[in-house]
């Protein structure tokens, strides 16, 4: 079976914006980067990575779930399933078994703007294995009889929230912090999916995708020139589309309750910060891990260790192109619900008072780990150069990123928090206890 796309999530792999993993490999050997754009509109990046013989591609196509028509939401979830029941001269079984004999991983994700192709091998089966990751993209078959078992399972995603509170709560933060539709449930809505035709969707599939704005890396065990060969035959007649832009519309801060008979309280609360691109992101990464990193980070020790009021506490950033927050979840009993979310506001404002400079030394040893931990797989570079595309038009090497870490100071932190405070937030809380947000949002 084809794997399931997946949606965006929140910090999905540790120093995440997003949904697209940042790394970087120690050596000492500088990185080399190479950028080349095609006349159609696709920028192609790599990034040759020594004493590895793997290699891994990324394909960001800028179609993702904000790009989902309104009454068609969903589509680009059900999309992506549908494009892996057969491609080019292969249905499902033979694509399937074309991709497991190349010793082929691969994932594919619905992000807020773009969804995403993967697949990491051994550097020798690339050339086989291009000419199918062209065919999942721009020849699917998007044969009817493929296209029920896609929207079930769909609909089965979405149910499942209903099981999973904790999850549920922060998809719906999500929707409800962004400027519709950038936050949009990838998974869509009950009524748009049983309301979805093959028809539609085809002619949503083929009308919106574009090679304008598409990325494609590769990192690894590479041949840049080989690799840009490859690219040109495989996508080079891609068409760049006009394609109307992304229309979004203000949320207003606020709290919304769902009311839930349960032994337990989801709180969930977002407040704006800056976005990736930036030069202050890096303190709000920094704040970041003082305040969530592991069991010695703020919330933690206070909120759940000294005072025992929850079973989890944590906070993250997290970043669109232009827009980026700060998601910070409680799970709780209902009997302490309204101290829990009074507390952990108390953590999130009391760092503007000052941060202490072994908490720096922990967020730069955790940042850091994560960046040179995440740099040994070839699959978290190849995301990486699509992600600072995106972010920065421009690729940043480990020397960077870590040279960056190591120069915020504290009090750099504290200027940001005083730019970003925590205040104005977005709530969302299931559970059986209405909660008052007026005395944290003035």
């Amino acid at each position: 079976m084809p794997s399931r796309p997946r949606q965006q999530q929140f910090c999905r792999y540790g120093f995440t914006v997003s949904g697209i993993r940042y790394a970087a490999r120690e050596s000492k050997v500088p990185e080399k980067f190479f950028v080349e754009h095609l006349p159609n509109g696709l920028t192609l990046l790599g990034q040759r990575m020594e004493h590895v013989s793997s290699v891994a591609v990324a394909l960001l196509a800028p179609c993702g779930s904000a790009h989902d028509p309104d009454g068609l939401e969903g589509a680009a979830t059900v999309g992506v399933e549908w494009r892996m029941r057969g491609a080019g001269d292969r249905n499902t079984r033979q694509l399937n078994d074309a991709l497991d004999s190349l010793g082929c991983q691969h994932d594919e994700s619905v992000l807020s703007e773009h969804v995403e192709f993967s697949m990491a091998l051994l550097s020798r089966n690339l050339p086989q294995a291009m000419p199918i990751l062209a065919d999942i993209l721009l020849r699917p078959r998007l044969e009817d009889a493929g296209f029920e078992p896609c929207r079930a399972l769909t609909l089965q995603d979405l149910a499942s929230l209903e099981d999973e509170p904790a999850r549920k709560c922060n998809v719906l933060l999500r929707e409800r912090f962004f400027p519709h539709p950038l936050g949009r449930n990838a998974y869509g809505r009950p009524e748009s999916l049983r309301a979805m035709t093959p028809r539609a969707l085809r002619e949503h599939l083929q009308g919106n995708l574009s090679a304008d704005e598409a990325i494609l890396s590769v990192a690894g065990d590479i041949d840049w020139n080989g690799f840009r060969d490859m690219a040109r035959r495989q996508f080079g007649d891609w068409p760049a589309r006009k394609r109307q832009p992304v229309t979004t519309t203000p949320r207003t801060p606020g709290m919304t309750h769902i009311k839930k008979e349960s032994a337990q309280e989801h709180i969930a609360i977002a407040h704006a910060a800056v976005p990736l691109g930036d030069k202050r992101s890096y303190a709000a990464l920094m704040a970041e891990k003082v305040l969530s990193g592991g069991m010695s980070g703020r919330l933690f020790t206070e909120v759940r260790e000294k005072r025992g009021l929850v079973y989890h506490v944590s906070s993250h950033y997290y970043s669109l192109k232009d827009y980026a927050a700060f998601f910070t979840y409680a799970g709780t009993r209902p009997d302490v619900a309204q101290q829990t979310l009074d507390v952990t506001v108390g953590e999130l404002r009391r760092l503007a008072q000052g941060v202490e400079e072994d908490e720096m030394a922990r967020a730069r040893t955790q940042l850091k780990s994560a960046l040179v931990m995440q740099g040994e797989s070839t699959m978290a570079r190849a995301n990486a150069l699509a992600g600072d595309w995106h972010h920065l038009h421009r690729l940043r090497g480990l020397k960077e990123i870590s040279d960056a870490v190591d120069a915020v100071t504290a009090g750099e932190v504290i200027d940001y928090i005083r730019d970003f405070p925590a205040t104005n937030f977005t709530a969302m809380v299931i559970g059986p206890q209405q909660l008052d947000l007026s005395a944290i949002n003035g």
